[in-house]
């Protein structure tokens, strides 16, 4: 895997400007935020060596540099997920990419379901913790010195200056956040009355099939994250209803204009 990492770095480095810093994970319905970049140029991801291939609709399937918020940036347009057949390390292998590419810091999106009898459909979540119950960690198996510590530290996976300014600017905007606990699972069905229940026993707000592989993988390698949830639906008791993936990925396409302006302006302030 390393001589992999070391290959496709190799390739892609030409690519992108040596001052980037700053990575993007776009989800399902989200992908429109790498559009607002200037200076843009797309890299399919088959053209990348050794790098998977998104197949799920919704996931365009190319990265993205370009500048946000007048700061360089790389923007994944379809990210990889463990039900379409991928391992964790392929699942998390652009983020080990972003890593040796010496990047700093991980803005990560996803389309999620909100169990907190707050939400409503359209709103904006500011991950503050997570639950994995993926059945596999992305970390398992032989660590290597160059991806990080044996065993790191979760205690801040998400990381409290970038939250505070998310929230800083959303209110100095008039954008109402939620705030609240993702629950990682691996899909892809869609969550039963029971499932949702039992999630939010166990302190969930929101679930979702990505994001935690991702975050803890960038966590391992020292970068910072944020990361947001739209809840696309609702498992709220009494509020259940029968759900599609197009219906995820409208409602997804609808509220992300405000998660683009927050994200834009933190990345403006970093």
């Amino acid at each position: 895997m390393l001589k992999n990492l070391q290959e496709t770095v190799s390739w892609l480095r030409p690519q992108i400007p040596a001052e980037t810093k700053i990575g993007i994970i776009l989800g399902t319905g989200l992908g429109d935020l790498a559009n607002n970049s200037t200076d843009k140029k797309e890299i399919p991801y088959e053209t990348i060596p050794h790098f998977p291939v998104s197949t799920v609709e919704g996931h365009s399937g190319k990265l993205i540099t370009g500048k946000l918020g007048g700061k360089p940036i790389l923007a994944m347009q379809g990210r990889f997920h463990f039900y379409e057949g991928y391992d964790m390390k392929q699942v998390t292998y652009p983020v080990r990419v972003m890593q040796f590419l010496g990047f700093e810091y991980l803005f990560v999106s996803n389309a999620a379901g909100g169990m907190n009898s707050s939400f409503q459909i359209g709103d904006i979540m500011l991950i503050e913790d997570h639950i994995n119950l993926f059945p596999e960690h992305p970390l398992r198996g032989k660590n290597l010195p160059e991806f990080g510590v044996r065993f790191p530290d979760m205690s801040e996976t998400y990381n409290l200056s970038l939250r505070k300014l998310a929230t800083k600017i959303a209110s100095g905007n008039n954008i109402k956040l939620q705030f609240g606990t993702y629950v990682g699972t691996q899909g892809p069905t869609f969550e039963t009355p029971a499932e949702y229940y039992y999630f939010k026993v166990i302190g969930g707000d929101a679930v979702g099939m990505s994001t935690v592989p991702e975050v803890i993988v960038a966590h391992h390698g020292g970068l910072k994250v944020l990361a947001f949830s739209i809840i696309t639906d609702l498992g709220v008791l009494g509020k259940i209803v029968e759900v599609s993936h197009e219906e995820v990925q409208e409602a997804a396409k609808i509220a992300q204009p405000k998660m683009a302006f927050i994200m834009e302006e933190v990345i403006k302030q970093l």
